[in-house]
């Protein structure tokens, strides 16, 4: 299997952009989100990948097949929007709860925080 094989095109996007020296915020620039949606973004791919930095990355796409890599994903580069362009979340809003009636029956059920487990080399 291919290594970029084992990303999405939104994933090969931002590794392109990475290997190109582009930062977090013009990454996402680019591509339409926020930074720290491109970091959930690079750390995706530094999982899948098995690499530690963006220096790593950067060695990793050059080895194999970098800009051959972009003719891969069906995604076009957008072009770069100011904040002033970008689309805003629609406003949320905020439900009253009734006096008398239990809190707990309103929360939303949330799954406890698992963090992903990375596997490191071990010496004798």
């Amino acid at each position: 299997m291919p290594p970029c094989d084992r990303l999405t095109a939104k994933e090969i996007q931002v590794a392109m952009l990475a290997w190109e020296g582009q930062t977090n915020r013009e990454i996402a620039n680019v591509v339409g989100t926020t930074e720290q949606v491109i970091k959930n973004y690079l750390r995706n791919i530094f999982d899948k990948l098995g690499v530690w930095s963006r220096l790593e990355l950067a060695l990793y796409v050059a080895a194999h097949g970098g800009a051959q890599w972009r003719n891969l994903t069906a995604l076009s580069p957008t072009p770069a929007r100011s904040i002033a362009e970008m689309p805003h979340p629609p406003q949320q809003t905020v439900q009253r709860v009734p006096a008398g009636t239990d809190k707990d029956d309103q929360r939303s059920t949330r799954l406890p925080y698992k963090p992903k487990l990375s596997p490191r080399l071990i010496s004798a």
